[in-house]
């Protein structure tokens, strides 16, 4: 179903939406100063964000498949596009607008055609290993944005580690009245994230600091307040761009696409599993897709699933995704009429409200249990945080890419190749190294390929065979190879069995195969008279091998 909101409006009774309105309106608290604070990472004026939560807010709820994940402006994307196209637009606010409307258009495009293919599940074979170090390097570079605004001068340009010179080579300017509002923005913000969990603090701070600045005229003490926010709407529009631009943005829309459809999956799995229904996540490229459409119609930029802000709308009472629309109907009042409220919103406690939200970006708990599990898997996870660091958010996601890709090849191109023997007084044939107690089987070799047989593994395949047979110190007079592990072959898998059968029954080796799956025999036969017919056999067990050339062992 294309259309998500038939199947939970056709349920939705007055008590869900009393419970929906009640977490929109929760939500609406959450959004707007998240709007701001992400629209001023991504370089853009601060309706910008406001925009972005509005337009992918009205349809985002039509078509998602988690019935509490929320679309929102985040700090990833965000920081992402603007350390992407400040490059690109030259200085230039009107051509960086556009070109980030134009990223979201894009990413847009990118999630339709995920969903045309059915390319739900290929967001889990990108490692969480990876994502943990990006989005650890994602809070640095972050913060290192955030400290100069917080201190009362400008920010830097570059790197992080650019970013963070600059910020120590100009502490002898820091503004104490910005210093004194930023750090009481803070600790309010901390404290009501420890003790208010899921509480619309940041709007507090938000509506306290507007207030604090016309009191105690911070203006006029140097303080950088937000300034004009343009009131209404804008009309659904194209951007302004030539093809060249789209050559050039593709990197970014794809680095985009590629951090909301795994962020979103995994917000949406988490809420699947918890209140027990069904996420589609192909829909959910759909849902991505018609929001980034949205927010780039709509002169935004590109959006994604917010953790944070999903789970304030599930702790809020959202009982299907009606409280976003909710949210976004708010958004709209806002814009239409509140806009003006904002001019005095002092640039300190905007940045203390983005610092409190990406110290969430810093998983310690994850980062510990990495290192518990693996050194191996750390070291991924730290590699990708300086590839944020040092090379920047766009080329640090594509490290991160890199990485899973090749942790992925690597461990395809490595199937383990295990022998494995008799439990004693039992028929089942088991990891020989892993359980020396189990026995061999006099003049038999049982090998049992952990994984399927492609093109790229067979040589480690190969060789791996030719291992085991060459440390037995007499050669065995038969190789079983137990394949029920191995769920696929291609022509290259074929061939290698075929050849296996052929090279060492030259040495007086007989070859078997055991538990091979239909797919598996069906390639097989496909390769024409290289594999005898009585190697395909169905439904022969390790135990019906040995039987039929009469090397059973004894009971």
């Amino acid at each position: 179903m294309i259309v998500q909101a038939r199947a939970w409006l056709a349920t939705h009774d007055r008590p869900a939406l009393r419970a929906d309105l009640v977490a929109g309106i929760t939500l609406a608290a959450y959004l707007l100063p998240a709007g701001l604070g992400d629209a001023s990472l991504a370089g853009l004026p601060p309706q910008a964000g406001l925009y972005s939560c509005l337009f992918a807010g009205l349809v985002f709820w039509i078509f998602c498949s988690s019935r509490h994940t929320v679309v929102t402006v985040t700090s990833a994307l965000s920081m992402l596009v603007g350390a992407t196209l400040g490059g690109f637009a030259n200085g230039d606010p009107a051509r960086m607008a556009a070109l980030a409307a134009c990223t979201a258009l894009m990413v847009a495009a990118i999630a339709f055609v995920g969903y045309a293919v059915r390319a739900g599940t290929a967001v889990n074979f990108f490692s969480e290993t990876v994502m943990v170090g990006f989005k650890c390097g994602l809070a640095f570079y972050l913060a290192s944005t955030q400290l100069p605004k917080l201190f009362g001068f400008a920010s830097g340009h570059g790197d992080f580690w650019e970013n963070m010179a600059h910020f120590l080579r100009n502490l002898d300017r820091t503004n104490v009245t910005s210093l004194t509002l930023g750090l009481a923005a803070l600790a309010t913000l901390a404290a009501g994230k420890r003790f208010f969990a899921h509480r619309p603090i940041s709007l507090l701070v938000l509506v306290g600091s507007i207030a604090s600045a016309g009191f105690f005229g911070l203006a006029q003490r140097g303080v950088s307040l937000l300034g004009d926010v343009p009131q209404g709407v804008p009309l659904p529009a194209l951007p302004a761009i030539t093809r060249a631009d789209i050559t050039q943005l593709f990197p970014l829309s794809l680095a985009c696409f590629l951090i909301a459809a795994v962020e979103t999956s995994a917000i949406g799995r988490m809420f699947a599993a918890k209140h027990g229904y069904r996420l589609d996540a192909s829909q959910e490229f759909l849902a991505i897709g018609s929001a980034n459409l949205m927010a780039g119609l709509g002169a935004g930029f590109p959006v994604s699933g917010g953790s944070s802000q999903s789970l304030v709308n599930e702790a809020a009472g959202a009982r299907t995704p009606f409280s976003g629309l909710v949210a976004a109907l708010i958004t709209l009042l806002v814009v239409l009429f509140l806009t003006g409220l904002l001019r005095d919103l002092p640039q300190p406690a905007l940045a203390a409200i983005v610092l409190v939200a990406v110290s969430g970006l810093v998983d310690l708990h994850k980062l510990r249990e990495i290192w518990r599990f693996s050194r191996g898997e750390f070291a991924i996870a730290v590699a990708t945080l300086l590839g944020v660091l040092g090379a920047g958010l766009l080329d640090g996601v594509l490290i991160g890419v890199a990485i899973s890709i090749v942790l992925l090849i690597r461990r395809a191109a490595h199937p383990r190749v295990m022998e494995i023997g008799r439990v004693p007084g039992t028929w089942y044939f088991a990891d020989l190294a892993r359980h020396p107690e189990n026995t061999r089987v006099p003049g038999v070799l049982i090998a049992r390929p952990e994984g399927s047989l492609l093109y790229f593994n067979v040589d480690h395949v190969r060789d791996r065979i030719g291992a085991l047979l060459a440390a037995r110190d007499t050669p065995p007079r038969l190789l079983v190879l137990q394949l029920g592990n191995v769920p696929h072959i291609d022509m290259a898998g074929a061939e290698l069995l075929a050849e296996l059968h052929r090279t060492l029954g030259s040495r007086a080796i007989m070859v078997r195969f055991a538990e091979t799956r239909s797919e598996v025999r069906d390639a097989l036969r496909r390769v024409g008279g290289a594999v005898p017919s009585d190697l395909v056999l169905a439904n022969q067990t390790v135990v019906d091998v040995l039987r039929a050339v009469h090397m059973e062992p004894a009971a």
